[in-house]
């Protein structure tokens, strides 16, 4: 290795071009409130929550006082064949802000596990049922559902699918519901769209209901761009797998915990999913963890043949480790006290008004929001995709702002702690980057 990159060569780092970063790396060293601090001792407002996750803001003494007294107490405890507290008291807890009817959750490590986890308990459940045939999954073009052989299967991303999604088979997808030539600039749900999801009527005809065990969607699709679901859309999905006795999963990872000012989306859409995958904001990402939450019914369905038999033969190391548990109630706990969801409720829409603002900015072809979500998607130039979106999201960066580029589009989704003069600031930064850039 050459000497002077000793440093930086030997983390092998996901989703990144390593020899790009390595040109010009950026480094954060400190984080408190809704700022991050760089290794040269710049503050950045941080504009998309670490990644998705940070939903509390940075640097709360008292999560770390909680996880640093957990450690001493208990670091760590089998969750096979044993059990501490507070496994049990912080899934009763999540259970209790769910909504009705979802009320058993599944410790996991990650939002990648929780869906991985999902998929599984939607094939074993219809195996315990008796219905084994049902074992087709239905995902959605532009979904993302994390790495893992299933999650990438049932999602609809092309770079992610195109080396690995082939290792699992029976599945399908929905189209998407990005519309730009009907609902550009739409603020908040689109009102063209509802009827894309009859195509899952298309679907069932094609494969029949009998073989098809779960269609899983985000609420929001967040890695490809923000894209909110169409007025009527979820609604009508859950219609039409009620109707044929098809699990509905709502893979909640970025939206749960408050983003729609909302516990979760399910709540903000009135619709209830089978299940819900979460990870994130579950520990405002301070420890890793993820979580599946399944109803009543699917538990119980579990739960036959002699006492001594196993269940459900699926698991990690981790489900439910001491110190993300401790976490996580500490961050309920913060929720709870500032009243975080309601406050970012609150803020919706001048967060709305603001990204709006930038219609006029150079090179803007679309804007989305919903929540404190938001989308600026950018017209891509001749000479390749991706590279308008980096360069702005590299001067964001130099200016004080941490913007994401996913290839084009500029990805927003700050801690729900931000206050609306920062929010100001922050799209003030990317309206310099864009005239920058432009």
């Amino acid at each position: 290795m050459d000497g002077s990159n000793d440093r930086l060569d030997a983390f092998w780092m996901p989703f990144t071009a390593g020899r790009q970063f390595r040109a010009a790396p950026r480094m954060l060293t400190g984080a408190k409130g809704v700022h991050y601090t760089t290794e040269d001792g710049r503050e950045i407002l941080d504009g998309t929550g670490g990644l998705w996750c940070c939903n509390a803001g940075h640097g709360h003494r008292e999560v770390a006082d909680a996880v640093h007294e957990q450690l001493l107490r208990l670091d760590y405890a089998p969750a096979f064949q044993m059990g501490h507290p507070i496994a049990f008291d912080f899934a009763r807890r999540i259970a209790g802000m769910a909504p009705e009817g979802l009320d058993h959750v599944f410790f996991s490590g990650s939002g990648s596990e929780a869906v991985e986890t999902a998929l599984k308990v939607a094939l074993a459940y219809h195996k315990a049922r008796g219905e084994g045939t049902r074992t087709r999954f239905i995902g959605r073009e532009r979904a993302y559902h994390g790495v893992g052989f299933g999650g990438i299967a049932v999602g609809g991303i092309v770079n992610n699918r195109r080396h690995f999604a082939q290792i699992v088979g029976g599945v399908d997808h929905l189209p998407h519901t990005h519309a730009p030539e009907h609902n550009a600039f739409s603020r908040g749900q689109p009102a063209w769209g509802a009827h894309l999801a009859e195509d899952l009527e298309r679907l069932v005809a094609l494969h029949g209901a009998e073989t098809i065990a779960a269609v899983i969607v985000e609420p929001v699709a967040g890695a490809t761009g923000v894209l909110p679901p169409p007025v009527g859309y979820l609604e009508r999905l859950r219609e039409i797998c009620t109707a044929h006795g098809i699990l509905l999963i709502f893979d909640e990872v970025v939206t749960g915990f408050g983003r729609l000012g909302t516990p979760f989306a399910a709540d903000y859409f009135g619709v209830t999913p089978d299940m819900m995958t979460l990870a994130k904001g579950i520990t405002s990402g301070t420890v890793p963890m993820g979580a599946t939450i399944v109803s009543g019914e699917i538990r119980r369905a579990f739960e036959q043949g002699p006492e001594h038999v196993i269940e459900f033969f699926h698991g990690y190391t981790y489900s439910g480790h001491p110190a993300a548990c401790a976490a996580g109630m500490a961050i309920m706990d913060i929720y709870a006290r500032d009243d975080v969801f309601a406050r970012a409720a609150a803020l919706a829409p001048h967060w709305q008004a603001a990204i709006h603002g930038l219609r006029d900015a150079p090179h803007v072809r679309d804007i989305r929001n919903l929540g404190l979500l938001g989308a600026v998607e950018l017209e891509p130039r001749a000479t390749g995709p991706g590279t308008r979106g980096y360069d702005v999201f590299v001067d964001a960066f130099h200016r004080g702002g941490l913007i994401r580029a996913a290839g084009d589009v500029m990805v927003l989704s700050p801690p729900l702690t931000i206050s609306a003069a920062q929010v100001d600031e922050l799209f003030a930064i990317l309206r310099a980057s864009l005239e920058a850039v432009a």
